[in-house]
């Protein structure tokens, strides 16, 4: 059985229960106490989208103080968002592009682990969501790319995706129950995700909870890859669109 996950970013905003300043520090800086809060809004106010080299060496300096370990050399761009960052590690001579999403969230996962010599590119967003990431030694992600982790995601050394790609460990939900609105039915996972080493994804490939790509393998661009990929696939095209009626799957589920 694929096993269940508790509610979303949006279920928990719209939790009245909770002040809104208890809401922005769990999800945002992860800990409690004032120390931590003023550390978190000094660096994001002031530093986080400083220009030019004066940004880049002022940053070099800051980050490191909200992140669990930085390495030598890495380079911060700007508009970098960081949540939880007591969770993120960065390895030796990395490099994190502009507007970057760096998100670690989650009460008992291990969050963000990003090797040495690995680069992620403009407006790409690593996000867990009690899930966590882990990029190997001279991983190089392209712009614009999504990485949704609700278990596990792993890349493995050398492994590289094109922009535009989405890889999802988790993010289904239940939808046997057609009297609750979908979002509030309980997210499955099937496993995480797990990419070899020396792997290429092409531009725009989309990859789904449970898979596994075996090392030196390809995927063309815009492909979906539902199911796992031995070793050294050459893997292209995309799948046609099955229609079904919604409600006779929930019976069929139900029986």
């Amino acid at each position: 059985m694929p096993q269940e996950f508790p509610g979303s970013t949006q279920k928990e905003l719209i939790d009245r229960s909770r002040p809104l300043s208890s809401k922005y520090r769990s999800l945002f800086i992860g800990k409690r106490g004032w120390g931590a809060f003023l550390k978190y809004e000094f660096v994001n106010l002031f530093l986080s989208s400083a220009p030019g080299a004066f940004g880049l060496w002022i940053r070099r300096i800051f980050y490191p103080r909200l992140l669990k370990s930085v390495g030598k050399g890495v380079v911060f761009g700007r508009n970098i968002t960081l949540r939880h960052p007591h969770k993120i590690s960065i390895g030796d001579n990395s490099f994190i592009d502009d507007n970057v999403v760096l998100d670690a969230k989650g009460e008992a996962n291990e969050g963000i682990r990003v090797g040495a010599n690995a680069y992620i590119g403009r407006n790409t967003a690593l996000s867990c969501k009690e899930g966590s990431i882990y990029l190997d030694d001279y991983v190089n992600i392209s712009a614009n790319c999504s990485l949704l982790s609700e278990t596990e995601i792993r890349m493995g050394k050398y492994s590289f995706l094109a922009g535009e790609c989405y890889l999802v460990a988790g993010g289904n939900h239940n939808i046997t129950d057609t009297s609750t609105p979908i979002m509030f039915q309980p997210s499955l996972a099937k496993g995480g995700i797990k990419i070899g080493e020396d792997v290429w994804l092409g531009a725009g490939v989309i990859v789904l909870d449970g898979v596994t790509i075996g090392r030196g393998s390809v995927v063309g661009a815009g492909a979906v890859v539902a199911a796992p990929l031995p070793e050294y696939s050459y893997a292209v095209g995309s799948r046609a669109l099955r229609i079904h009626d919604r409600r006779k799957f929930a019976e069929t589920e139900k029986a």
